[in-house]
C-alpha cells in the first residue's frame, strides 16, 4: 500500500515537458526520469543523428518523447522549436527544463568575441528567450515549472572559465527574479548548480 501511495504521489502522468539538450548528460538522464514518471517529453538536439538514436531507445523503453533538431544559440531554431512544442502540446506545457549549455575553459585573455558571443547565446539567452516563449503555455496549463541548469561555477570561482561562469550566475540570477515576477501566473521558477559530473561536456572541456 505504502509503494502504491509513493508511485501516486510521484507520478507525472499528463504532465507535459521540454528538455533542451536532452540526448547527453544531464539532460539525457532527465528526459528518461520525466518520462519514467508518466510525463509525455520533447527534448531537442544539435545532432540529428543522436537525437533519432535516443528517441528509438526511449521508444523500446516505451517511454513517450519525441524530438526536434535544434541548436538553441539560434533564435531562428528556438522560435521554431516552440511553435512545434506548441502544436504538440496543443497551446500547455506543464515543464521547462533549460538544460542545454556548452563550456570553454581557456585564460580570459584568449577569449575571442565569437567565443564570447557563442557562450552567452547557447547558455543565457537561450534559456531567456525559450522561457519567455514558453510563458504563455505554462500559463495556460495552470502549474507551470521552470528549471535552470546552473553550474557551481556561478556560484564559485574556477580558472579560466570567466565566460561560463559569468553565463550559469545569470542564470542564477534570473531563476530569482522570474520566481517572483511569474509567481502570479502559477509558474514556479527554481534552479539546479551542480558540480561536476561525469557528462560528455565535462570530458570534452577538460580533457581535449
Amino acid at each position: 500500500m505504502e509503494q502504491s501511495n509513493r508511485a501516486q504521489r510521484w507520478s507525472l502522468s499528463g504532465m507535459t515537458a521540454l528538455v533542451t539538450g536532452g540526448t547527453k548528460g544531464i539532460g539525457h538522464a532527465i528526459v528518461e526520469e520525466l518520462a519514467g514518471f508518466g510525463a509525455t517529453v520533447h527534448t531537442c538536439s544539435r545532432n540529428e543523428v543522436e537525437l533519432k538514436k535516443c528517441l528509438q531507445e526511449w521508444a523500446d523503453m516505451n517511454l513517450v518523447v519525441t524530438g526536434s533538431v535544434c541548436d538553441v544559440s539560434s533564435r531562428a531554431e528556438r522560435e521554431r522549436l516552440m511553435e512545434r512544442v506548441s502544436s504538440i502540446f496543443q497551446g500547455k506545457l506543464t515543464i521547462l527544463i533549460n538544460n542545454a549549455g556548452t563550456g570553454i575553459v581557456k585564460p580570459t585573455l584568449d577569449c575571442t568575441a565569437e567565443e564570447y558571443s557563442y557562450l552567452m547565446a547557447t547558455n543565457l539567452e537561450s534559456s531567456f528567450h525559450l522561457s519567455q516563449m514558453a510563458h504563455p503555455l505554462l500559463k495556460a496549463s495552470g502549474r507551470g515549472s521552470i528549471v535552470f541548469i546552473s553550474s557551481i561555477a556561478g556560484l564559485k570561482s574556477f580558472k579560466n572559465m570567466s565566460i561560463y561562469s559569468a553565463t550559469k550566475g545569470a542564470l542564477n540570477q534570473l531563476t530569482k527574479n522570474l520566481a517572483c515576477e511569474w509567481a502570479n501566473d502559477s509558474i514556479r521558477t527554481n534552479c539546479i548548480a551542480p558540480g561536476p559530473i561525469a557528462t560528455p561536456l565535462l570530458n570534452s572541456v577538460c580533457y581535449s
